[in-house]
């Protein structure tokens, strides 16, 4: 999906301090990881600190330094560290390399601990990834208590735009529905053109992206399913 990928919507960052173990870090980029317009998060407030506390709880799980997981991810040292003290929030770009580094899906990064049998999410209280520039935006339709195999979103894209996002982990596959509008899909170089109530099924470990040629707003329903992670 948005490995859903655009965005980049930034605080202003302060960096991280280093481990006095580890050798010092360079600067932190000025605005962000490299990738393109990536999305950030409209309630960053909720999220930077529940991210921070399960990468911090993964990345101990795994023993992984800093340094070890930067090389890893592709993520700087110095990033990684300022989104683990809650000092940066972190693009959908981002956070997609992160979990593939330590082998967990997307939302176990942004999972909070309550599981009740029943969940209503509220449309007024939705978590949505957005574009900078609101061309694009993510919405997930499952609660994000635990790691799941299995996700569903809602995509919205922009008249005349364009969404990329890099390879996911391998077995990670996106099951896709048109419900408004077009989208030309690019998989591995290979186009297809989705109108309404079109579906697509693809392997989403290489990189793909998703564009809307038309005058109108596109909507997509997204199901993305990991494969297994031994």
């Amino acid at each position: 999906m948005a490995d859903t990928r655009p965005v980049k919507a930034r605080r202003a960052q302060t960096p991280a301090r280093s481990a006095a173990a580890e050798p010092p870090s360079p600067p932190p980029p000025p605005a962000s990881e490299p990738g393109g317009d990536d999305p950030a998060f409209d309630d960053a407030s909720d999220l930077t600190p529940v991210v921070a506390s399960n990468l911090k709880r993964f990345r101990a799980e795994r023993g992984l330094s800093l340094e070890r997981l930067a090389k890893a991810s592709g993520v700087s040292r110095a990033m990684l560290g300022q989104i683990e003290l809650g000092q940066s929030t972190p693009t959908i770009n981002v956070l997609w390399k992160i979990a593939r580094a330590l082998g967990v899906p997307f939302s176990a990064l942004m999972s909070q601990a309550t599981s009740p049998v029943t969940t209503v999410m509220q449309a007024s209280h939705a978590r949505i990834l957005r574009s900078r520039n609101g061309d694009f935006s993510s919405r997930a339709l499952f609660p994000m208590d635990r790691p799941r195999n299995v996700e569903f979103y809602e995509l919205r894209l922009a008249p005349r735009s364009v969404e990329h996002a890099d390879a996911h982990a391998p077995g990670t596959a996106e099951n896709l529905i048109v419900t408004e509008g077009s989208v030309e899909i690019t998989v591995a170089g290979e186009r297809r053109l989705l109108e309404t109530g079109d579906a697509i099924l693809f392997e989403a470990d290489s990189p793909h992206s998703y564009r809307n040629p038309g005058s109108v707003e596109a909507v997509m329903y997204l199901v993305m399913t990991y494969g297994s992670r031994g």
